[in-house]
């Protein structure tokens, strides 16, 4: 599922027009980079938690060529999904 069908997904659970949908969508994708940016973390109860996770530099090696490269630090960001979207995921 791609966003396009995400909001199409939404507008037909909430009766919204699609364009609605999208607004609320992309305000809250902002929202959440936002928050992630500053380094803050996001908890949505039963479905999961989303915290930055600091990289350092590191070396590593190019598969190709094999030669040692430098990795530079960058900020990723660690999902650990809630207790309830385990279960449904799981069938109980």
């Amino acid at each position: 599922m791609n966003k396009i069908d995400l909001v199409k997904s939404l507008s037909g659970r909430t009766s919204l027009p699609e364009v609605t949908c999208r607004r609320v969508f992309d305000a809250l994708l902002e929202a959440m980079g936002e928050e992630l940016g500053n380094d803050g973390g996001i908890v949505i109860q039963g479905f999961g938690s989303f915290q930055p996770w600091h990289q350092n530099t590191r070396w590593g090696r190019n598969p190709r060529t094999g030669t040692a490269c430098q990795i530079h630090s960058r900020i990723s960001v660690k999902f650990k999904p809630g207790k309830f979207l385990l279960q449904r995921l799981n069938g109980k």
